[in-house]
């Protein structure tokens, strides 16, 4: 029999890629999205690439009623993977309630929800936004670096998140979890049946950069280059969206198989590679021959100087590793905008 899996945030950027791995895993696939910021078209580019529509319900989880009524609706769901969350850094300076609604109550209806319906665990999406600025000593980082005081209001959901399943397993719940502090997701799928898609003016580097690129957008803007690192711009771990999917279905795969040596675990998931900014800039031009228009800008609240990560826990116990060179990942997410603007859609 085939396992069930909720996708919350399912038709989002790495919650489409995560179904489309899923399903090739043999699993079956429920999909909650809200479509605040995506659309339901994404389920057509999933079918398209594996042949197969995953179930798709239009709830908020911040919805206790609508939400349990998919779990009735689809009997027998044995795992969560909880994408469903605002996710802007900026944005959350700005509008720190909002995030504090959205991303704490849609994981409090889940645990709630998880033991009244038989569902063995949760995979949960948070961030390397959770160690805040590491100190050098602790770059790349490991997963039993200190959280530090988010710089964000965002990032303190993913703290807070983390505080909230760790609590709710400690009191005795019947259900395991596997936390995975993401760096940073990029790229599109192979086939640019799915990618990274916006609505609105991006947030994110990668759909903005290729924008700009294309000529929707007139400039980019790096947001700082005095910051203490070799190119004065900002360092991240940029990790293949195709890669970080596939560390979502060993990750659920441990946990309904029953190999989590603790009830809740915590993986770094990254490449183990720092990148900046201007970096990443010049391997798009060089992978994709365009030139880019660019300015230096003053740099950004909320954001981090430099981090990557230490991913030797996620490729040891886990057996997953994201080994995808980065100018083939940047011609990935080239060819989805070049989808885009063939399509009409962008």
């Amino acid at each position: 029999m085939r396992n069930t899996i909720l996708v919350t945030g399912g038709t989002g950027f790495i919650g489409s890629h995560t179904t489309v791995e899923l399903q090739e895993a043999g699993y079956d696939v429920v999909i909650v999205d809200n479509l605040s910021n995506s659309d339901a078209s994404v389920i057509d580019g999933i079918e398209k690439i594996t042949g197969i529509r995953p179930a798709f319900e239009k709830v908020d989880c911040c919805d206790f009623e609508a939400l349990e009524n998919v779990f009735r609706k689809h009997e027998g769901i044995k795992g969560i993977i909880h994408f469903a969350a605002s996710k802007a850094v900026g944005e959350s300076v700005q509008k720190p309630l909002m995030y504090y609604r959205n991303n704490l109550n849609s994981l409090i209806n889940l645990l709630e929800l998880m033991p009244r319906y038989g569902v063995d665990g949760i995979i949960f999406s948070s961030s390397c936004t959770v160690y805040g600025q590491p100190s050098k000593e602790n770059l790349p980082v490991t997963e039993l670096a200190p959280i530090q005081k988010a710089e964000s209001p965002y990032g303190n959901t993913k703290q807070v998140n983390e505080e909230i399943i760790q609590d709710f397993v400690h009191s005795g719940a019947p259900i395991k979890s596997i936390i995975l502090r993401y760096f940073n997701p990029i790229g599109s799928h192979p086939s640019s049946h799915i990618g990274e898609l916006p609505n609105g003016v991006p947030a994110n580097l990668i759909p903005y950069l290729t924008q700009t690129a294309i000529g929707i957008r007139e400039c980019l803007t790096v947001f700082g280059d005095d910051y203490s690192t070799p190119d004065g711009s900002c360092i991240r771990d940029f990790i293949y969206v195709v890669d970080l999917a596939k560390a979502h279905v060993a990750a659920m795969a441990r946990i309904l198989e029953g190999k989590s040596e603790e009830a809740v675990e915590v993986f770094n998931v990254g490449t183990g590679h720092g990148y900046s900014v201007l970096e990443l800039i010049n391997s798009f031009e060089k992978a994709t021959g365009v030139e880019l228009n660019y300015k230096i800008g003053p740099r950004r609240e909320g954001d981090i100087e430099a981090i990557w990560g230490n991913v030797d826990k996620a490729n040891k116990v886990l057996g997953w590793k994201a080994d995808t060179p980065l100018e083939q990942i940047l011609l990935s997410a080239w060819k989805w905008q070049k989808h885009l603007k063939e399509t009409g859609i962008q």
